[in-house]
């Protein structure tokens, strides 16, 4: 199991490497068509309708209320109808139907920790695999990628766990949430410049939590944002603002 674990994710790394390859992401991780149910982005914000009608909180009912339940997203064990059993098959079933689920995934890299393997009872896939293809199905899923991130630094895979973090930074623009929690995994990643950056970009966009900054001041690598510096101006437009904004020179 131990050789069948690190050959995974050898090739998983160069994967990475070869991204644009999708035949070689096929052949490990498994094809995204052709699923019985989906696949179907789990984000409301990009809902598409198809030939059912249903509306994006309709389409997750169907998977959480039969597959994702609490008990299997607590590691308990699958328990509806006349099925018992471990909760692999039905991780397994509601990241097909919907690859990018965050609790969903976070559920998954936990069952791999539980079992101390990467292939845990029922999984169709790897535990990796369902990171992969989260980001192959969607690739602009930021907190995808922060789970990613998260699972490759439990295995000190620290240079692959900050690149996605910082791919992470390109996508998240001007969304405050999203750099606020790429600083929260860069500060797990002891990368306190980084986190540092995030911080102040989120504070910038409006996001006014105070845990990013209290933990870098735990650390002591807390600084205030530096101030914005008015551009300087010629002599002559001094000079223009100064006529302009003079009582006496106001025409009536």
């Amino acid at each position: 199991m131990a050789a069948y674990r690190t050959l995974i994710l050898a090739l998983l790394g160069l994967l990475w490497l070869q991204s644009s390859n999708a035949a070689v992401s096929e052949a490990l991780c498994g094809s995204l068509r052709g699923t019985h149910y989906g696949p179907y982005d789990y984000r409301p914000a990009n809902y598409k309708p198809d030939v059912n009608r249903l509306s994006h909180a309709e389409r997750r009912a169907l998977v959480e209320d039969y597959h994702f339940t609490p008990r299997v997203e607590n590691l308990i064990g699958a328990q509806s109808g006349e099925r018992v059993g471990p909760p692999g098959k039905d991780l397994s079933y509601t990241l097909r139907a919907f690859p990018n689920n965050h609790r969903a995934l976070v559920s998954v890299m936990r069952y791999g920790e539980k079992f101390k393997t990467e292939s845990p009872p029922g999984l169709q896939y790897p535990v990796e695999c369902y990171f992969e293809r989260a980001i192959r199905f969607a690739p602009d899923d930021v907190i995808s990628r922060i789970l990613y991130s998260t699972y490759l630094k439990k295995y000190n895979r620290t240079a692959e766990a900050a690149e996605q973090l910082r791919i992470s930074t390109d996508l998240a623009k001007d969304s405050p949430f999203s750099h606020y929690n790429i600083g929260l995994a860069y500060f797990e990643l002891k990368d306190y410049s980084a986190a540092l950056q995030s911080a102040w970009r989120a504070k910038e966009l409006g996001f006014d939590r105070i845990d990013l900054s209290e933990k870098l001041k735990a650390v002591g690598q807390w600084r205030a944002p530096p101030e914005a510096v008015e551009p300087p101006t010629s002599p002559a437009a001094d000079a223009a603002s100064a006529a302009a904004s003079s009582p006496e020179l106001v025409e009536k």
